[in-house]
């Protein structure tokens, strides 16, 4: 998403926890200023109080925030362990609805906050029964969301939850049916789309509403 949008000729303010930012890090130094790499674990309360301190006086286009663990695929609510359930709660759900509550002030008025969520967060979508502790924490984030959206019922900002498809990343696998190349173009064509619209919308990748 950071190349994508440095490809568009945004100037671009991307995190990733310490010690995982060395990519980043090299990218920046070809950016000609346009990327600002800060480090932060957004699990961590006092690390992201710390990063809107150091950001306080920037006022942002999009806020977008993109956090995601998995437990293994095997596993069932059955038999998942509850350290596991947090871990996976926490990171995709708690953690990511935390940096909206504390950097909405920092977004323009007119501005855009998202989330990446997934398919995999729909309700009406769940026809098999499997990856349940994932497909909950996604649920849950699009469920905070809706809550974030009901108490700014009045804002003009477009708020999204979007859904990138199923991405060969370390995540999503080899056998994944999409590449980045694919995914990441239109997700970032999906939400310039939605710029102005006011609410909260549940989209995928191309741009197609997903049932919650």
């Amino acid at each position: 998403m950071v190349e994508e949008y440095l490809k568009r000729g945004w100037k671009v303010i991307a995190t990733g926890r310490a010690g995982s930012t060395d990519k980043l890090r090299l990218l920046s130094e070809s950016s000609q200023g346009a990327l600002e790499v800060e480090a932060v674990d957004i699990t961590m309360p006092d690390q992201v109080a710390a990063l809107h301190g150091r950001l306080t006086d920037r006022r942002l286009d999009v806020l977008f925030v993109n956090a995601g663990v998995k437990n293994e695929d095997g596993e069932t609510i059955a038999d998942v362990s509850t350290g596991e359930f947090v871990r996976v709660m926490v990171t995709n759900s708690l953690s990511p609805m935390r940096v909206v509550e504390a950097f909405q002030d920092l977004v323009h008025e007119t501005g855009t906050i998202g989330v990446m969520s997934s398919g995999q967060g729909s309700l009406t979508n769940n026809d098999n029964g499997k990856y349940d502790v994932y497909r909950g924490s996604k649920a849950a984030l699009n469920m905070f969301m809706r809550g974030f959206a009901a108490r700014h019922r009045n804002d003009a900002r477009t708020l999204l939850l979007m859904a990138p498809g199923w991405v060969r990343t370390d995540m999503g696998g080899p056998d994944a049916r999409l590449g980045i190349e694919e995914s990441i173009p239109n997700v970032l064509n999906t939400m310039e789309a939605y710029e102005g619209r006011p609410g909260l919308h549940y989209l995928d990748y191309l741009g197609r509403v997903v049932p919650w």
